[in-house]
């Protein structure tokens, strides 16, 4: 018998590390950002790693400010949030070379949202094959990289985006 290690789970699972206030809201420091998994903060948006994700390099991107839906949002922010989702894709599709994307939003609980109150993207690197039998039969997913060393390796394209921008 293999077994498949995944320990940063199980604080997921007894909802033991859930941070005060709300996770997609960056603050004024930056000294929490690997810990945060936050790879970008700009004046208008936010990119994060998904601390329990469903594959490999699984980000959310949310605007900045606190908002809990789309009509809430100025045009100059939708525009900056569609940009940096564009951007993000670029990165994953450079550096980890998926065969496709799901893109979404969970508008609301019902709709699966974990934190309705700011508005956020998934975006989700696809590859073929990458949904096998232990997501179906025993509700576990097979991550082969280590979220940390991920974040290490997004990070710096995500710098290069700060120096794009000036």
């Amino acid at each position: 018998m293999q077994v498949l290690w995944a320990p940063w789970r199980m604080s997921y699972i007894l909802n033991e590390d859930k941070p005060e206030g709300c996770i997609f809201c960056p603050g004024e420091e930056r000294s929490e950002d690997e810990e945060r998994l936050i790879l970008h903060v700009d004046d208008h948006t936010v990119v994060m790693m998904n601390k329990f994700p469903y594959v490999n390099g699984h980000l959310l991107v949310a605007p900045k400010r606190h908002v809990p839906d789309f009509d809430l949002l100025g045009d100059l922010e939708l525009l900056k949030l569609g940009l940096m989702v564009k951007r993000s894709i670029s990165i994953l599709r450079t550096f980890l070379k998926p065969d496709g994307f799901n893109v979404g939003i969970n508008l609301g609980k019902v709709a699966g949202a974990g934190v309705e109150q700011h508005i956020h993207y998934h975006i989700v690197p696809r590859w073929h094959g990458d949904t096998n039998f232990m997501t179906v039969l025993a509700d576990v997913r097979v991550i082969p990289e280590h979220i940390k060393e991920t974040y290490r390796k997004l990070l710096p394209f995500f710098k290069n985006l700060k120096e794009e921008e000036r």
